[in-house]
């Protein structure tokens, strides 16, 4: 009787277990991936209490900053569901507002660059300008500008020879001047002394636009206003806003010699080391989070079965890389007030339907 109820306390400890690993972990196989999909919602497992508490939720919830510099972030969010992750990464590619080109006025244009793909190139030029600082622009406004929801460029070169090149040069750096097309801003109001400390203008200075050779001309002035990339895709403030779950590898058995030694090359630099033991070198997991999940060791018949690699479904690492227009840790905490504002509009709409 003692034994039949310590096996069936076993297979039920077993089963939790399984259910366990179901609900947290994605399971990367050798023909496929297990348990994509979320299933922790309530009722669906016996035992579980899955009603979504907030109590809960700020115990669970957590930021961890990685990396951060002046183009790129790297941080943790754990213990959120992935539609809410994949909401956090769209409206950082959609509805985080920058200011971009958008009317180009060519007055004069002898290049041999198309007048329409200079407006192109000009309209994917990042302009360092903080968005916060200005209105939206109106959509019934159909010329002119206003400090308070324009910023205006201009381009104005003309090229011609240098007559202090050597004749032996050939690097047109030397030979012509102007020959470099560069743009720069022109205040509009007072805006010259609100923006005073600003450098407002490309994020880069370098950035080419176009070359010219001796009598060749360019007379544009550009109007930038603030838009959203869910209108055009030059108003996106990040060049990349991604994230991947954080990569889980479990050792089944201890790894050793030569068969270690090949385990260490199946994956990313750094996530398995080899430790000395009793003079045997043996396998084991440093670093988990490096791996990219090639799944290169399951094409291994030796090693396959030595290995369980899963990744955790409420862990994401998410990587932004912004385009200098605002500092990536700006363009995060832009995103998270912008999906509030969502959140309490729908909650709003919520009230407004509950008072009919």
């Amino acid at each position: 009787m003692w034994a039949e109820l310590s096996r069936l306390l076993g297979k039920m400890a077993a089963t939790m277990k399984n259910v366990e690993e179901i609900r947290s972990r994605v399971i990367l196989g050798e023909f496929g991936v297990k348990n994509v999909h979320t299933s922790d919602f309530p009722g669906n497992y016996p035992g579980y209490d899955d009603t979504w508490d907030m109590q809960k939720f700020q115990k669970n919830f957590r930021i961890d900053v990685v990396h951060l510099d002046e183009s790129s972030m790297e941080f943790d969010m754990v213990g959120i569901d992935a539609a809410i992750a994949n909401a956090f990464r769209r409206i950082l590619l959609a509805e985080v507002p920058t200011m971009a080109i958008e009317k180009v006025f060519i007055y004069n244009n002898t290049s041999i660059v198309q007048d329409e793909v200079l407006a192109h190139r000009l309209g994917l030029i990042p302009i360092r300008a903080d968005p916060r600082l200005f209105e939206y622009r109106n959509a019934e406004q159909q010329l002119g500008a206003s400090e308070i929801d324009t910023i205006q460029l201009q381009l104005k070169i003309k090229c011609s020879r240098n007559p202090r090149a050597s004749k032996e040069s050939s690097d047109p750096r030397e030979l012509y001047l102007n020959h470099m097309v560069h743009i720069y801003w022109v205040p509009i109001g007072n805006q010259a002394d609100v923006f005073a400390d600003s450098s407002i203008g490309p994020v880069h200075d370098d950035i080419l636009i176009a070359q010219l050779r001796p009598g060749q001309e360019l007379d544009i002035v550009m109007h930038c206003v603030k838009g959203i990339g869910k209108d055009h895709a030059k108003f996106s403030p990040v060049a990349t806003a991604s994230y991947r779950l954080l990569p889980e590898i479990t050792l089944l058995e201890q790894v050793e010699g030569e068969k270690a030694e090949r385990l260490k090359r199946c994956f990313s630099r750094g996530v398995i080391d080899l430790e000395d033991v009793n003079g045997k070198k043996v396998a084991k997991v440093v670093n988990s989070r490096l791996d990219t999940c090639s799944r290169e060791v399951l094409r291994h018949d030796d090693l396959k079965n030595v290995v369980k690699l899963g990744r955790v479904r409420d862990h994401f690492i998410f990587t932004v890389e912004s385009t200098g227009i605002l500092p990536p840790d700006v363009l995060v905490t832009e995103a998270i007030k912008v999906l509030m504002a969502k959140c309490q509009r729908f909650l709003n709409e919520l009230d407004s339907t509950d008072m009919k």
